[in-house]
């Protein structure tokens, strides 16, 4: 007889309990490629488990998509429960990097492949 592999069972937590109704951030929502890390705050104890499980995915820079990965909720859910701890100061957050200052791929493409001939 063979093993069936284990499915991960959908959360019985609906995203609008999680968020307490909220479907949307209080100022401007972060982005799904900024990055987010814990500040040097002390952490109140009254804060809901899913505030929690992101501050112990934010010991160092991870995005917001995924934070929401990690919680295995939709974006939008993570981006609310984000803001928060945001207004509470405790996580500070990078923006995405621009398009107009990120890397040209062409240029890295003939850098790599200068390199690779060269070899």
């Amino acid at each position: 007889m063979t093993e069936r592999p284990e499915v991960p069972r959908a959360s019985a937590i609906r995203p609008y309990v999680i968020t307490r109704g909220r479907a949307e951030c209080e100022g401007e929502p972060l982005a799904w490629e900024s990055l987010v890390m814990t500040a040097e705050a002390a952490f109140p104890a009254a804060l809901q488990p899913e505030h929690r499980a992101i501050l112990a995915h934010c010991e160092g820079l991870i995005s917001v998509a995924e934070v929401a990965a990690h919680l295995g909720q939709p974006p939008s859910v993570a981006q609310v429960l984000l803001s928060d701890l945001f207004r509470w100061g405790l996580i500070m957050t990078r923006p995405p990097i621009p398009p107009a200052e990120r890397a040209d791929v062409t240029m890295l493409r003939k850098v790599l492949s200068g390199l690779e001939s060269s070899l």
